[in-house]
């Protein structure tokens, strides 16, 4: 599949793939909301691709919002439109069964920090930039940003950089939560590409099943949770990878899964 707004390059299991509008700083515009929605659809359905990594081009930016000049005069309705479409992306891309992790490689400001927020690790360089600054655009975060923001980092902590629109840098951003680990930014790319390859060293479908209990108990009270882990626990019972990691164990061997 080609893609005008997006560059993929896949290879020892990882795709990574880099949002590429250099001169717009990888800002969303439509079309590569578009292209985000296909590229989630192939590689969750490519059987060699394991991993998921999204970064943006050049050293500047990840992604430094949504496109301005393109929905600046928008309606409310289009408005609406807008947030619902990007909202669907990036909420399948969360739910993806596949493992995503974020290299935040500069700016991630607006839909750029919900974008990397909907990712499962958050990975930063050091002169990378955070922010949800719609209020100083007259606007809320319509991508999610209100939402994922204060289950990420305290509700206060939420509000102070909603209702600022006060943009923070990448140890700011580690110490609040909102990344999960902070490197040189020339070790970026190294730093994810080495976590994609420690998460395919293990059983995929337990990867898959942590993720789903995750993401759905966090939503759920507490018990709730608690019965939707037992369920994911019992299945795991009934693949091979269980026999195999638990045989691998017993034997003292690396463990070979074969993700079933």
């Amino acid at each position: 599949m080609s893609y005008e707004n997006l560059l993929i390059e896949k290879e020892n299991g990882t795709a990574v793939v880099t949002i590429n509008r250099p001169k717009a700083l990888n800002a969303l515009n439509e079309a590569t909301v578009r292209e985000l929605d296909k590229m989630i659809d192939e590689i969750e359905a490519d059987q060699d691709v394991a991993v998921l990594i999204i970064t943006g081009s050049g050293q500047k930016s990840f992604v430094a919002g949504a496109d301005i000049v393109e929905m600046k005069d928008k309606n409310a309705m289009e408005g609406r439109d807008w947030g619902i479409l990007a909202q669907g992306v990036f909420n399948k891309l969360e739910n993806m069964k596949k493992p995503v992790i974020a290299a935040v490689n500069g700016y991630a400001l607006g839909g750029g920090n919900e974008l990397q927020m909907a990712c499962d690790i958050r990975i930063a360089a050091d002169n990378a930039k955070f922010g949800q600054p719609e209020v100083t655009l007259g606007i809320t975060p319509g991508f999610g940003g209100t939402q994922r923001l204060p289950r990420l980092v305290s509700k206060g902590m939420a509000k102070k950089l909603l209702f600022t629109g006060a943009m923070i840098d990448a140890a700011e951003a580690y110490r609040i939560g909102l990344v999960d680990e902070l490197v040189p930014a020339d070790h970026l790319m190294a730093a994810a590409k080495k976590m994609a390859v420690k998460i395919q060293s293990v059983a995929p479908l337990a990867v898959q099943l942590c993720k789903s209990a995750v993401n759905r108990g966090i939503n759920m009270d507490l018990q709730s949770g608690i019965q939707y882990e037992d369920e994911v626990w019992g299945l795991c019972f009934s693949t091979n990878d269980q026999k195999e990691g638990m045989q691998a164990f017993v034997e003292k061997r690396k463990a070979e899964f074969s993700g079933k």
